[in-house]
């Protein structure tokens, strides 16, 4: 993997709010832990008064969730990152104010559960978040991944231009398009919802944690037979982790899903993208147009494009 990197600009976001609008945050000192190892890349950070609220196996009840979100519209820090993922966000979609949302100019931060409010903020309004860290994730452990600080902080400053990666065997591609997506399983289960954005052309990127490939599998062929993925200028695969293989395979695994995925959609499908339930990873700013070219084994995504 590496970094094309532009001119930073004058003033970097380094002010950060934190919510929890989804799991319940199980170890508070990993959340302590988080905020001071932020404080030591250059980020004030504030933590929202019922992020650490605990009700069944959310952080807090709905309405409580929902006014953490609707404060951090109303604080002064231009970054807004969850504190986790887990699930819980789905509850939430028909209640917040995404005009509200947009019109803060906030940037959200999140992965995996956070796919869900990721999209329905592009799908309701057309603006842009960041499918990026969460701070127990990325921060709050017993150690830290230097590069994905750098590939976090690199965006926010405007400072990556290109995120260059290996891909093996990547279908031939140069296109552009709007960036979206995140967590297959989220993405799958927002079809048929208003909170999917009807992105055409775009470029599509997935991942997942904890699923069998065949789970992979029927997600994407969800998705396929929806009409979603032909829609696409290419589907771009991060990283699909933690599962198990049973016995009975019998040569089934991810790989084959790949062959599969390549074999029933006419779009170009590109591997390899660091992002995902993985140490090293990137942030990615969903709603943003932006290129995709490979060769020679390696993929490159524009994340600014010069006029």
């Amino acid at each position: 993997m590496s970094m094309a990197r532009t001119t930073p600009p004058p003033a970097p976001l380094r002010s950060v709010y934190l919510i929890s609008p989804s799991g319940v945050v199980r170890e508070p000192a990993d959340l302590d832990r988080a905020r001071a190892r932020l404080s030591d890349l250059g980020f004030k950070s504030r933590l929202d008064r019922t992020a650490l609220a605990v009700h069944e196996r959310f952080a807090g009840t709905d309405r409580q969730r929902l006014a953490g979100i609707a404060r951090a519209l109303r604080q002064a820090y231009p970054l807004v990152m969850a504190t986790r993922g887990g699930y819980g966000l789905s509850r939430l979609l028909p209640f917040i104010d995404w005009r509200a949302v947009a019109d803060s100019g906030k940037i959200f931060i999140g992965q995996s559960d956070f796919t869900a409010f990721c999209l329905a903020l592009l799908a309701r309004t057309g603006a842009e978040s960041l499918a990026g860290p969460t701070a127990i994730a990325d921060f709050g452990r017993s150690t830290t991944d230097d590069l994905t600080t750098a590939l976090f902080t690199e965006l926010l400053d405007r400072q990556l231009e290109i995120l260059s990666f290996e891909t093996a065997d990547a279908d031939p591609v140069d296109a552009r398009g709007i960036l979206w997506g995140g967590n297959l399983s989220m993405v799958a289960a927002l079809v048929g919802t208003p909170y999917l954005p009807d992105v055409r052309g775009g470029i599509l990127f997935l991942e997942d944690v904890s699923e069998h490939p065949y789970r992979i599998e029927r997600a994407l062929a969800h998705l396929w037979q929806a009409g979603i993925l032909a829609r696409q200028k290419a589907i771009v695969l991060g990283h699909f982790t933690d599962y198990r293989l049973g016995s009975h395979e019998n040569g089934f695994d991810m790989p084959s899903v790949v062959r599969w995925l390549r074999a029933t959609v006419k779009v170009p499908v590109v591997t390899g993208l660091p992002y995902g339930h993985i140490p090293t990873h990137a942030t990615l700013p969903v709603g943003r147009r932006v290129g995709l070219a490979t060769e020679k084994g390696l993929a490159h995504l524009v994340l600014h494009e010069h006029a």
